[in-house]
């Protein structure tokens, strides 16, 4: 029995060891964490149990029987975040540079399957070289069954990957398949055709960090949500981002004790709007002037400024914030903008989290790249994701809603519930100044001094519909409330929405414009 016992201990103690001491060693060197290590840090001590930690490879092609590594490069098990179940894999670099085999595939696919049967987040920690090419097409089946699953578990459970290493070729589909992609700094990259490659067939010499590293795929691929200077801090987000979430699509987000002082008005909104509507400002300051505390978790923060995703809580309740921001490009919608929003409200929807719309949109922005680049259909899916959401929806209109750019910014013709706007708001199909030039063209051009027959113009249009109250009149604004008193209606209006119910009508599913 001792002996078994000790054939036991040592097998564990191999496996934990994945490559060797060496490779674990070169790991440190290069700035970057083992895959157990990086699991220490995600979840709670003493709460992560391995699955499949002796399995090994199958392949006997290239010597490759001469070298067995126990677990296969790749950690895989459960555990849970702040007491909340999760299922993981975190792949070993150590052992075969993370290449993905046959059996390394099964290993992951295993935990997709019971993250999916038992309804919890599956959480994948990437630093692989990508398909193991002795095992040719083998492995690549091993990728496309990963794949198929991430498709079958989409809206049914949260997903989650993180970014450690290398993540190329067929192996970055996985992580783009799922709901949120984290990065780190300076040690990680995604590309589907590396530089050598790059340089072979286009001439282009460029390097892995400019190809695909954190700062590229963070401002200008949008492929990253979250960008983190080190592993330490990548692993900290991903643990606050799972705390906004619920555990499966049948399930609600956690709310957290929330006692009110009795008094949720914000004297701090009051000045936020400056006086000239053409003055820019920062609509961060409005999110956490009404959300809790230090609760806004922004997600995208780098990629299309001119909209704001985030989370929030409201009075303890999680939320999703979508919001134009002035302070970057007026807060046009664009072609890049209008994608991340879409992505971000579908995904809310399909968790079960409360969308809270701060709109200040002056239209979409024109322009040759802007129609060339499809404007026009990516608009459309901002505008079908919000039609499609069935969560509590709310919108703050805080200053301009203008044209069609309105009715997309979860107007209540498109299906919102709850409908607000400030003294500020100015609701028409386009400014005041364009609008006056085109109605009363002939009489400013007659009129003896044309610049201030435009400034008349200009104000009589303004004070016919640059206000909220023509909106207000028809129902389509619920209330004109002040800045002070939104935390104090939204709390309210939400509780009221807490238990909405809203059947679509029976399909397959619809065509978004993708």
């Amino acid at each position: 029995m001792n002996n078994r016992r000790d054939l036991l201990l040592q097998k564990r103690a191999e496996s934990n060891l994945g490559g060797g001491q060496d490779r674990i060693d070169a790991q440190h060197k290069k700035g970057k964490l083992t895959s157990r290590e990086r699991l220490s840090l995600l979840l709670d001590e003493g709460s992560f149990h391995e699955i499949d930690a002796f399995v090994t490879h199958r392949s006997n092609d290239f010597g490759m029987e001469k070298q067995q590594f126990l677990g296969d490069g790749v950690v895989t098990g459960y555990g849970k975040i702040d007491g909340r179940l999760v299922y993981v894999f975190s792949q070993d670099f150590t052992v075969f540079g993370g290449s993905l085999s046959e059996t390394h595939a099964e290993k992951i696919c295993k935990v997709m399957d019971m993250a999916t049967q038992n309804g919890a987040p599956i959480i994948g920690l990437n630093d692989s070289g990508g398909a193991r090419i002795q095992e040719g097409v083998v492995s690549l089946g091993g990728y496309a069954d990963i794949f198929y699953r991430n498709v079958q578990s989409s809206g049914v459970i949260p997903q989650i990957s993180a970014i450690m290493g290398p993540c190329a070729g067929g192996a970055v589909y996985s992580p783009a398949l799922t709901d949120f992609i984290h990065m780190v700094e300076n040690t990680s990259y995604m590309f589907v055709t590396g530089p050598n490659v790059v340089k072979t067939v286009t001439n282009e010499d460029v390097s892995s960090e400019d190809l695909g590293g954190a700062s590229v795929h963070g401002s200008k691929s949008g492929v990253a949500h979250f960008t983190s200077a080190n592993e330490v801090a990548c692993i900290q987000s991903i643990r606050k981002l799972i705390s906004y979430m619920p555990q499966n699509c049948e399930e609600r987000a956690p709310r957290l004790p929330y006692n009110s002082t009795g008094d949720e008005s914000r004297s701090s909104l009051i000045n936020i709007i400056p006086d000239n509507p053409n003055q820019p400002y920062d609509i961060k300051e409005v999110v956490e002037n009404v959300v809790d505390e230090h609760s806004f978790f922004e997600v995208h923060k780098n990629f299309a400024e001119n909209i704001v995703v985030g989370f929030a809580r409201l009075a303890g309740r999680s939320i999703g914030i979508v919001a134009n921001q002035p302070a970057f490009l007026a807060g046009v919608l664009d072609v890049h903008s209008s994608q991340k929003g879409a992505r971000f409200v579908r995904f809310c929807d399909a968790f079960n989290i409360p969308l809270l719309v701060f709109e200040d949109v002056p239209g979409f922005l024109p322009g040759t790249d802007q129609e060339w680049n499809a404007i026009i259909t990516n608009g459309a899916k901002l505008l079908y994701a919000f039609s499609e959401a069935t969560v509590p929806r709310i919108t703050v209109i805080t200053r301009k809603a203008y044209g069609g750019a309105y009715d997309v910014m979860n107007s209540k013709h498109i299906g919102a519930d709850m409908n607000f706007a400030w003294p500020s708001a100015e609701i028409a199909v386009m400014g005041a100044k364009g609008a006056a030039e085109i109605i009363f063209k002939r009489q400013i051009d007659s009129a003896e001094n044309r610049d201030v027959a435009w400034k008349e113009k200009e104000k009589e249009y303004g004070d016919l519909f640059a206000n909220p109250y023509r909106a207000a009149a028809r129902g389509f604004i619920d209330e004109v409330i002040l800045p002070e008193e939104t935390r104090e209606r939204l709390i309210a209006a939400f509780d009221m929405l807490q238990n909405k119910v809203k059947n679509a009508p029976k399909r397959k599913h619809g065509n978004i414009p993708l």
